[in-house]
Parts: C-alpha cells; sequence; structure tokens
C-alpha cells in the first residue's frame, strides 16, 4: 500500500473514531406509557436529536429501566441518565419540592404551575436538595389540580368522604385526611386493580391520569371542582452526565427546555382536556360539584394547618421552610 493510500485510511479510521466519540446515548426511565404527562419528555428527545443531526439520543423507557419510585435512586447511582418521578413519591427523599404539592395554594393554570415549579427549582436549597441524589432538576411536569372519581355512593357534602378509601398522594393525601377520608399511597400502575377490588373507593388523578389508568372504566363519579392540590413530577437528570456533556450537547438540551414545555401545556390544554369531558358523558359519570361553602370549609379546615405542619416539619430537615413557602405566594401573587 503507497503512502497516500494508507494515510487515506489512516484518516477514514480517525473520522470514524471521532463520529463514535461524539455520540451520546442517554437513557431515560418513565412509567406506564407515553401520555400528555410525558410529552415534554418525547418532545424534549425530538429536538435534541434534530439539533444534534442525531449526535445526541434520549432513549427513553416506560418502566422497562426502573419502578416509578425507585427512579431518584437510578438517577443517584447512574443506572441511567435522566429520569421522571413524583416528589410525593419519597418525601424524605426530597422535601423540598414538596412545598409544591401543599394543598390549596392557589394554582390555577399549567402556565402558572410550571413558572412556580421552575421558581422553586432555581432556589439554592432545592438544589442542593436534589444534588444528595447526585440530581440536577431539568424541568417540571405541569399538572392541572386533581379530583377524584369513586365507586359506589357519591358524596353530596363534605361529610361524606368520612371512612372514605382514597387513592392520594403528598398534600392532597394531607386534605383528604382532614376531611375524614383515608389515603393511600400506591403507584399509578396499581390503581386500576385497587379500585376494581375495592381496596380503594376513589382515585385522586389529573384527568389524562384518570384516562391513561382506567379509573374512567370502573368509576361512577367525578368531583369537577375539590381541587385539593395537585402533585409535582419533575424530570431530573444525573449530574455527573450532565457535566460530561460536550458543549454544543449541552446548549441542544438546556435550550430544548421551554419548547419542549410550550408543546407539553399546549397538548394538555387541548388535546388532552377536549377529550375529558365528552369520555365523561361516554362513560355516564356523574358530576359532582360542591357548593362554595362546602369547599371554604374544605379550604379553611386543611390548608393553614397543612402550612404550618410542612414548615415545621422541613425546619427540623435544616431547610429555609418559611422561605421557600413565602417564595412559593410571592411567586403566584405576582
Amino acid at each position: 500500500m503507497n503512502k497516500s493510500i494508507s494515510m487515506l485510511v489512516l484518516g477514514a479510521a480517525m473520522i470514524g473514531v471521532t463520529g463514535e466519540a461524539l455520540a451520546t446515548e442517554w437513557n431515560v426511565s418513565l412509567w406506564g406509557k407515553r401520555r400528555a404527562f410525558t410529552e415534554h419528555v418525547e418532545k424534549l428527545a425530538e429536538l435534541v436529536s434534530a439539533k444534534t443531526s442525531g449526535e445526541f439520543t434520549l432513549n427513553i423507557s416506560y418502566g422497562g429501566l426502573s419502578k416509578n419510585k425507585e427512579n431518584l435512586d437510578g438517577i443517584s447511582i447512574g443506572a441511567f441518565e435522566m429520569a421522571q418521578f413524583c416528589a410525593g413519591y419519597h418525601r424524605d427523599k426530597n422535601p423540598s419540592i414538596t412545598v409544591l404539592e401543599l394543598p390549596f395554594l392557589g394554582v390555577t393554570t399549567l402556565e402558572q404551575e410550571r413558572a412556580l415549579s421552575q421558581k422553586v427549582y432555581a432556589h439554592p436549597a432545592v438544589q442542593e436538595d436534589l444534588a444528595r441524589w447526585n440530581a440536577t432538576l431539568l424541568m417540571p411536569s405541569p399538572l392541572p389540580q386533581y379530583n377524584l372519581v369513586g365507586v359506589g355512593d357519591a358524596p353530596g357534602g363534605l361529610t361524606d368522604f368520612e371512612g372514605l378509601t382514597v387513592r392520594a398522594t403528598g398534600g392532597i393525601g394531607k386534605a383528604m385526611s382532614a376531611v375524614g377520608a383515608v389515603p393511600t399511597s400506591m403507584t399509578a400502575s396499581e390503581v386500576r386493580q385497587a379500585l376494581d377490588s375495592g381496596v380503594v373507593k376513589a382515585v385522586a388523578f389529573a384527568p389524562h391520569a384518570h384516562m391513561s389508568f382506567g379509573t374512567v372504566e370502573t368509576g361512577k363519579w367525578w368531583t369537577t371542582n375539590l381541587n385539593p392540590g395537585t402533585v409535582n413530577c419533575p424530570v431530573v437528570v444525573n449530574t455527573d452526565a450532565l457535566g460530561g456533556l460536550s458543549d454544543a450537547h449541552r446548549e441542544a438540551l438546556m435550550g430544548s427546555i421551554d419548547e419542549a414545555l410550550d408543546h407539553y401545556i399546549a397538548n394538555y390544554n387541548g388535546a388532552t382536556m377536549d377529550a375529558w369531558g365528552p369520555l365523561l358523558e361516554e362513560k355516564a359519570i356523574e358530576k359532582i360539584t360542591f357548593s362554595d361553602e362546602e369547599l371554604a370549609k374544605f379550604r379553611d379546615s386543611v390548608a393553614g394547618p397543612a402550612v404550618e405542619e410542612w414548615i415545621e416539619q422541613n425546619n427540623a430537615r435544616g431547610l429555609p421552610a418559611e422561605e421557600l413557602v413565602k417564595l412559593v405566594k410571592d411567586t403566584l401573587t405576582q
């Protein structure tokens, strides 16, 4: 082989090695199936791949990498690079962001929920809290206020919740306890069987989850305006993996977050909510609407005590609890 040909072969080999070195694949741990709740992650993967000409790919797995309650643990050990989880699944592991799950915060839109979450995620104490798990908060999964789908006799007032077994996590569980219900925490994928078998009589979900996890197939009634709160479910990345990205790949990822969230909210406010009302009609699910007086009683009995308890517990953990509560309130009144 002459010298010029040898150089061409070596050059081609070097290009191949360089191209291989530039390629980045991240594994992403979600659960359930693709739905409104995961559309921002799907959009993020699409944008990142497009911006890097396929050199940076997000391989999304729905339950194949980890159980949803173990996603934060998986992130901490680098079992995968990105994951979604809900704060209420393990409140002791991420106490700072549970401030976003306090009942009756007064959030009324997905846009508000997005802005509020991002503000809290940027707080140094919150970032330090998640850093214990080698996790960097990437983006929220904004969800509307939860309401209940249930079986059996529909509640006519708040006193009818006494003894009702309800799948409810986080602050929503606290709210249900305040009116005498019995909250039970379980993963979303366990809910349908629990409702069918009578383990629980009602389930607190956002509309997309009631559709995705089949409660509307069994449910007989739906509370239209209980609105006790919502859950906060961030998407996080392994901090070491984020630090190991090239500048171009990091910019492709971080620069795509706003567009991914815009897509998520447009899809939820559009396709998801457009389908929800007709589905309730189709399934002949009774709509239960509480009076303003009943709702005021509910808020008064729940909101203040829940905030006081949260502050006391999290001050004891060394968090600036009052400061985080004030941040939430100030953000919502801007």
